[in-house]
């Protein structure tokens, strides 16, 4: 019997990934089999437990690599000094690298779920190292007294969210260039946490009267 393209010598754990990839986003994790994913790559079933020990395996790597490249593409962005031009940055770093990247983004939040407990957890952590990123942004215009939010660890998961539902609508041939989506979501991101002037102003009045108090 012929072995079919692509076999044991000629796969790799990249095309084990892609694969399950695309219909882990298609199916769902829990609708897949191995001799899906080993079909779609064109090998035996049994060949992919040479690059993998079982399903999953797979599906955390595919969402640990992506978490990692989240984290490491936002460190690697030039910061703006100042948190109103740092949380713009951030906004359209979220939009522009998720828009980029639609199966791993729709498995990432659809599939957590399937997860072990152990696997579960070291996602969690990533992705508090990212909403940790956002609330910093947060927590330094509340010192700063630009920013308004009554609690920097939910309005993070707001704004996250509110960024996230671009990626279910988003065409790059509709109506809006991705440029445009950027603008408009960080000004939405923008307003939605920015001290209202009303607010500066009796900030401004109050530290005025207490300085001439002091004197």
């Amino acid at each position: 019997m012929a072995r079919k393209i692509g076999s044991h010598s000629d796969i790799t754990g990249p095309r084990v990934r892609a694969a399950a990839l695309k219909l882990f986003a298609a199916h769902g994790f829990a609708a897949v089999s191995m001799r899906q994913i080993a079909a779609e790559v064109g090998v035996q079933a049994g060949a992919l437990y040479l690059y993998t020990p079982d399903k999953q395996s797979l599906l955390f790597d595919l969402l640990r690599d992506h978490m990692q490249e989240v984290l490491d593409a936002w460190s690697a962005e030039e910061k703006p000094e100042g948190p109103v031009q740092h949380l713009e940055a951030f906004s359209r770093f979220h939009i522009r690298f998720h828009l980029e990247r639609p199966e791993q983004v729709f498995i990432s939040y659809m599939e957590l779920r399937n997860l072990e407990p152990d696997n579960f957890k070291t996602l969690e952590n990533m992705r508090r190292q990212y909403e940790d990123a956002l609330e910093s942004i947060l927590k330094q215009g509340q010192d700063e007294g630009v920013f308004d939010v009554d609690d920097t660890k939910l309005t993070t998961l707001a704004l996250i969210a509110m960024l996230n539902g671009v990626t279910s609508w988003y065409k790059p041939d509709g109506r809006l260039s991705l440029a445009r989506v950027e603008a408009i979501y960080s000004d939405m991101a923008g307003k939605a946490v920015r001290m209202p002037r009303w607010k500066e102003r009796q900030r401004k009045l109050e530290a005025e009267q207490a300085a001439a108090a002091a004197e």
